[in-house]
């Protein structure tokens, strides 16, 4: 019986842990897409290309970090769950950022041949 309260202090800890991680993850995306709009608006591919690559590298750190604290910690399935999901949903949302951003930059780089003069 002494084990129940302490597995609860766990679970309890490691699903704030992952909630804040979530939350950073949200604003780090955030960032990044106000950083991609505004380097769009500069007109850099190069720039853009490498945002992309450090926001999907950093979404997969956190990813690889959550993993490692549920294997370690070895809490209950509901962490586990609540771990895929929020890696669906961090995956969701960079496959939607990189979408909006390639077609973005597609769209101006399109619009710079058609427009600049030869």
């Amino acid at each position: 019986m002494a084990k129940q309260p302490v597995l609860i202090v766990v679970v309890a800890v490691v699903v704030v842990v992952v909630v804040v991680v979530v939350v950073v993850v949200v604003v780090v995306v955030a960032a990044a897409v106000v950083v991609v709009i505004v380097v769009v608006a500069a007109a850099s591919v190069v720039v853009v290309i490498v945002v992309i690559v450090v926001v999907v590298v950093v979404v997969v750190v956190v990813v690889l970090v959550l993993v490692v604290v549920v294997v370690v910690v070895e809490v209950a399935v509901v962490v586990v769950v609540v771990v895929v999901v929020v890696v669906v949903v961090v995956v969701v949302v960079v496959v939607v950022v990189v979408v909006v951003v390639v077609t973005v930059v597609v769209e101006n780089s399109l619009g710079n041949k058609l427009t600049s003069p030869p």
